[in-house]
């Protein structure tokens, strides 16, 4: 235990610290090391098919673009000052700039991939359940879960008695799983009555 003294008029208040040592030991400081975030992003962009494919690169740091390349163009373009001497930079480098003019090309290679990957789909899978075991005529909250889906288009909505209910329910939106998959959760807010039906509905494209 530690005590400080402060001095307040012309007494003395006495505050007490109590310090708990913790394994492993708590750091009271900041960690004030500085922290960037440096980030490339490619993109191909199709219409018709292949008949007109674009390619983007955009180079960020901390969350900020500052050097493209966009094959419209054919060249780096500053996006920032910090980027301006980097796009001279890597205009001025025949071979790269060549590597990335043939980007289109790759885009264009890599098509039936994306065709593929973007014509795949996944089937949802449901679940519902209150989130409380409450005898009937008392406020509950009746979850739908749905999960395991892709693409992410999906509607979902809450029945009772055959009745589509729109006041009370909440949703959670969609959340990424990590593995192209989808989860979101559907809530209906009510008092269940007896002899109700409740259902939760689900449409998505697979």
């Amino acid at each position: 235990m530690a005590y400080l003294w402060l001095p307040r008029g012309s007494g003395v208040t006495a505050l007490t610290v109590t310090l708990m040592v913790l394994s492993p030991p708590v750091t009271l400081v900041r960690d004030t090391r500085r922290r960037f975030l440096g980030q490339m992003k490619g993109e191909c962009r199709y219409v018709n098919g292949t008949q007109q494919v674009r390619f983007l690169n955009r180079y960020i740091y901390n969350q900020e673009v500052f050097v493209r390349f966009d094959s419209e163009v054919g060249k780096f373009q500053a996006v920032t000052e910090l980027g301006r001497p980097i796009a001279e930079d890597l205009n001025s480098q025949k071979d790269v700039l060549d590597n990335y003019r043939a980007g289109v090309d790759r885009c264009r290679n890599n098509y039936d991939l994306v065709r593929l990957l973007s014509g795949r789909s996944v089937a949802p899978s449901m679940t519902v359940y209150p989130t409380k075991t409450q005898p009937l005529q008392h406020h509950n909250l009746l979850v739908c879960s749905v999960s395991g889906f892709y693409p992410g288009h999906i509607e979902v909505r809450w029945f009772r008695n055959g009745q589509e209910e729109e006041a009370g329910v909440v949703s959670t939106g969609l959340i990424q799983n990590g593995d192209w998959t989808f989860q979101t959760l559907v809530m209906l807010e009510t008092v269940p009555q007896s002899g109700e039906v409740y259902a939760c509905q689900v449409e998505h494209p697979s």
